[in-house]
């Protein structure tokens, strides 16, 4: 009787933790509460695409060629805030938007958060921008977005950078993700991840490489952690987890013709070096270059090496990178 009454005790504490978690989460992030703390906010504009408003950060010259930066899944435009302006120093127009449920994008409920959704999405946004083509550089599941845009819509990608990216659905094994896609279970979890600072730290130690656990800062768990803690964005996280249908790139990848950078970090826990390796081979006119003591962002862990490679490739006709070593298919130098 007594055990009965324990579990009793325990199920109602849950529920009322539960219940009060989801009646006191706001229903999204106010810009102008937090703008005075988003690094860069002086650059931060909003464009309305199929009636939803999408953020970006906008550096450089807007008549020189433009970078279109892509970020991954639970991030935003802040993974990019040290590389931006770098590629603006190097004379390129740089524009780092958040995808459409991300960052300090609108989170609409009606839209499905598909690969190919987001794709039409960023289309949709380089017309908005007056954009008509660019290099192309998606990390992670934003590399998902970048190859569907360069399959789906390739007059608008001249050169695509694939970092780290997601070309199948392995990742959709991953625990948190298998108890996500049950609904209801989805639902009462995502609100506590998402909003623990605890948990992104851990997510961190494993999202990059041990020799750059110093970059695990209270300014980035922070930054990673203002856009995540409403329920507009649970309810992003948990769609886009259940409308994730990667395999295509994988299947479709020996369809992109454009010039192709693939660059990895050798000590990638969260997408093995296996998939950039079979992406090397797929794709006709790539190079892949694997970043030693380097994790799943290299944008962020090798800032100074990435901008250099990136810079280099865009500025070769045919996408050329000579400073640094490229691999081929058994990860042989080449």
């Amino acid at each position: 009787m007594k055990k009965r009454s324990l579990a009793i005790g325990i199920v109602g504490a849950v529920g009322a933790a539960v219940a009060a978690k989801m009646l006191t989460r706001s229903k999204g992030v106010n810009w102008d509460d937090v703008s005075t703390h988003v690094p860069h906010s002086e650059n931060s504009h909003f464009a309305s695409v199929d009636g939803a408003s999408i953020h970006y950060q906008e550096f450089g010259d807007p008549a020189k060629p433009t970078l279109l930066l892509i970020h991954g899944y639970t991030a935003s435009a802040y993974v990019w805030n040290t590389t931006a302006p770098a590629f603006a120093e190097q004379g390129f127009h740089v524009i780092a938007v958040d995808l459409l449920g991300f960052g300090y994008s609108e989170k609409p409920y009606w839209f499905d958060y598909s690969i190919e959704s987001q794709a039409r999405m960023i289309s949709r946004f380089m017309n908005r921008l007056g954009i008509g083509r660019a290099t192309v550089v998606g990390s992670s599941y934003g590399g998902a977005v970048a190859a569907t845009l360069a399959l789906d819509y390739p007059e608008r990608v001249e050169k695509l950078v694939l970092v780290n990216a997601v070309c199948n659905d392995d990742l959709k094994n991953h625990p948190v993700l298998r108890l996500a896609s049950i609904r209801g279970v989805g639902e009462v979890i995502t609100p506590f991840l998402a909003d623990s600072k605890t948990y992104l730290r851990y997510r961190m130690h494993g999202t990059l490489a041990k020799a750059n656990h110093h970059l695990i800062t209270k300014e980035r768990i922070s930054s990673v952690h203002r856009p995540l803690k409403a329920a507009d964005a649970h309810h992003s996280l948990l769609a886009t987890s259940r409308n994730w249908r990667a395999k295509r790139i994988e299947h479709d990848a020996h369809l992109i013709n454009q010039p192709t950078l693939i660059i990895w970090g050798e000590q990638d826990n969260v997408i093995p070096i296996r998939s950039g390796l079979m992406l090397h081979d797929s794709i006709l006119n790539s190079r892949l270059v694997v970043l030693k003591d380097c994790g799943h962002v290299p944008h962020e862990e090798k800032s100074e090496i990435f901008t250099e490679l990136v810079t280099e490739f865009c500025r070769d006709k045919k996408g050329r990178i000579t400073a640094v070593k490229t691999f081929d298919l058994k990860g042989n130098e080449s």
